[in-house]
């Protein structure tokens, strides 16, 4: 998420009543999360596990929960509950604001794009010329549409990310980790009827140039797909997916979190991708592998029976 403009350091230390160590002049530009993070980005940590990770990043703010030694360059923000305090920046500086009405007064719609009754565009949602929104699309707040966009109904585009903090301590509890990125659809993008794609969780979810999706399909936060991709029915991304340009899902595929799919893969239907995969390689499978090689496999289980067989009269 990016400020509106750039927030002193000093300020937040305030608004979160922390202690301020290392640089204390410096500005924040927005908040990000560690796989995100650019300068000027504000991070959350909170388990020496990642403290070093984070201090290494290129986060200019660092929200922690000890006194560490501070990086060169950069500020630590100490406060007791780290999680608290991001999400006390997210309902300060993009706080939940309800709209009563079909399209919001914030949103802005471009010359010749059609949106159907039953539709509704949330706050500061900018959609671009000759679009078509159909029937019951929901597109929530901040999220951006190019041009020649097609959304069939019932999609929703915009909703928050699948994502909890959670505590281990008895009784287990999932705590809310508040959306406040957005969804980023380029232009010539078709979605289909009952899809559903999360916004990002701090930074965007990214639908690239020219990428077709089928009916039912799911996009977790975070994900980048690029230009050209075609998604059939019923796949589902994890969270902070990466499909490169030209990628082929066919339908049931599965993805998990967090891993890329090469330029130019195709991926067969009902397969689970579990790993990263290269690019210009068709796959099958779960876990999806090489389909000349998964072909193989097939060949050698069916011939089993037989040579069981085999080597039981062997044995006789």
């Amino acid at each position: 998420m990016r400020f509106e403009k750039p927030v002193p350091i000093a300020e937040l230390a305030v608004l979160l009543q922390a202690t301020l160590m290392g640089d204390k002049t410096a500005y924040v530009t927005g908040i990000n999360e560690i796989h995100k993070v650019q300068k000027g980005d504000l991070v959350f940590v909170d388990h020496p596990k990642y403290y070093e990770k984070c201090l290494r990043s290129a986060a200019t703010c660092i929200i922690i929960n000890q006194e560490v030694p501070v990086p060169p360059g950069k500020s630590l923000l100490v406060v007791t509950d780290p999680f608290a305090a991001y999400l006390s920046l997210v309902d300060t500086y993009r706080p939940f604001t309800p709209s009563l009405v079909p399209v919001s007064e914030s949103a802005v719609i471009g010359e010749d794009t059609i949106v159907m009754p039953g539709a509704y565009i949330g706050n500061h949602v900018t959609i671009g010329k000759n679009c078509i929104i159909h029937p019951q699309v929901t597109i929530l707040d901040h999220c951006h549409l190019g041009d020649g966009v097609i959304i069939q109904a019932g999609s929703v585009i915009g909703s928050d990310a699948f994502y909890y903090n959670r505590k281990t301590a008895l009784p287990v509890q999932y705590r809310k980790m508040k959306s406040c990125g957005r969804v980023l659809i380029e232009d010539q993008v078709e979605i289909g009827a009952g899809c559903t794609i999360d916004r990002g969780v701090t930074a965007d979810t990214l639908i690239g140039t020219g990428t077709k999706i089928d009916n039912q399909v799911h996009i977790g936060h975070d994900c980048v797909i690029g230009r050209n991709c075609l998604i059939a029915a019923q796949v589902g991304l994890a969270g902070a997916v990466t499909l490169e340009d030209e990628v082929v899902l066919w339908g049931q595929v599965g993805v998990n979190k967090t891993l890329t799919i090469g330029k130019g893969a195709i991926v067969f239907g009902q397969s689970g991708v579990a790993s990263t995969i290269a690019g210009e390689k068709t796959y099958w499978g779960t876990p999806a592998i090489d389909f000349n090689e998964k072909k193989r496999e097939l060949v050698w289980v069916k011939r089993i029976p037989s040579l069981w067989e085999k080597l039981k009269s062997l044995i006789r």
